[in-house]
């Protein structure tokens, strides 16, 4: 099955998730580039309200198109209980209809699954296989690393 791990990462939490299962799994990934300057000292409030308000956002054009792939593996930090604003505007602009996607997301607290959720309702038609949500994986990196590697097992019969 051809697979590509599409993910947004701010501090590398996300990234270093998107890595570990783009190497699991042998695959490609396709990094969204967020052209607004999202750091300084009050990203933390600025990032969160964009989410909040369900803001998009303006994205370096990407290089692959997801609907040459048989699985596309979606990854996201959780904002606010939300999907980044880079996130929102990728699915936005790509037509995932029809196919397989699972999503994962990093995340410092207890929002995870509804970040996924959120996520979920942006990609109407899909046929949504399997999310993971992994708290503080850099943090935690042999846990991370042994639940994105189950993970991944679940992701290779799909």
């Amino acid at each position: 099955m051809k697979t590509i791990v599409v993910f947004y990462s701010r501090t590398g939490n996300t990234k270093f998730v998107a890595e570990k299962v783009a190497q699991e799994l042998g695959t490609e990934t396709e990094e969204l580039i967020d052209l607004k300057n999202r750091n300084g000292i009050f990203s933390f409030f600025t990032n969160g309200a964009d989410s909040t308000r369900e803001k998009k956002t303006r994205l370096a054009p990407t290089t692959k198109n997801p609907r040459d792939f048989d699985l596309v593996v979606l990854g996201t930090p959780v904002w606010n209980a939300r999907p980044t604003p880079a996130m929102r505007t990728y699915l936005g602009d790509k037509d995932l209809s029809g196919k397989k996607v699972a999503i994962f997301c990093a995340n410092m607290g207890k929002s995870g699954e509804e970040a996924i959720a959120r996520t979920k309702s942006l990609i109407p038609g899909c046929d949504y296989v399997e999310h993971l949500v992994v708290s503080q994986p850099r943090k935690n990196t042999a846990e991370s690393e042994h639940k994105i590697a189950e993970w991944c097992g679940k992701l290779r019969s799909v």
